[in-house]
């Protein structure tokens, strides 16, 4: 039983090893499409674009289906525009979302090599900053879905450039302490961040 086992691991140790591995490292302009509620003060959300590098690891069950894991963290300003009180600094904050997706790919030409994914991201919200005018800020970590589409161009049988495209559908939703403003002010909002990512980078296979 103990041999059956051991060669079992062995085979399975094997089998990890020959499927193909591929690493990525991208630039990825990421552009917030954000919907605010803000109760209280109104006001719409407005939360600044970024670029940032971005870095994924892809493992590939056979030829066509594959999981990429994605890193990035990415820091965005935010304000609520034409609110009660005006254009509210509601100072910066760090995500990080990282993201799993689970790809199609496609083989129409030995160098072309198009794919479809979807998946999960899970945004942890840090390093927050509440600007000049409110007291505190607290966003709440959130889940949301993942789409993903993308082309790899080999340039050899190891090397290969990259353009990849993702939307993420993430909400969150946002405790602002205003306290300092009027005594007992506390501010809830709902905002959908829902960015779109545009990537360009290079990979390779091992």
């Amino acid at each position: 039983m103990r041999k059956l086992l051991f060669l079992a691991g062995l085979l399975f140790t094997v089998s990890l090893s020959a499927q193909n591995w591929q690493v990525r490292l991208r630039g990825v302009a990421v552009q917030p499409n954000e919907k605010s509620e803000v109760s209280a003060i109104g006001g719409d959300v407005n939360i600044s674009n970024s670029f940032i590098p971005e870095l994924d690891f892809t493992y590939f069950f056979n030829k066509n289906f594959a999981a990429e894991l994605i890193l990035g963290t990415t820091k965005h300003d935010v304000v609520d525009e034409k609110s009660a009180l005006g254009d509210v600094d509601l100072g910066s904050v760090w995500l990080l979302p990282p993201t799993l997706t689970l790809q199609y790919h496609f083989y129409p030409t030995k160098t072309l090599k198009p794919y479809l994914g979807a998946g999960l991201n899970y945004t942890i919200f840090y390093s927050v900053d509440e600007g000049s005018v409110v007291k505190g800020l607290d966003y709440d970590n959130a889940v949301g879905f993942a789409l993903q589409g993308g082309l790899d161009y080999m340039l050899n049988d190891k090397y290969f450039l990259n353009f990849d495209i993702k939307k993420l559908f993430l909400k969150t939703d946002v405790n602002v302490d205003a306290t300092n403003l009027a005594s007992g002010l506390k501010i809830p909002a709902e905002v959908n961040i829902d960015p779109l990512l545009i990537g360009f980078g290079v990979g390779m296979k091992f």
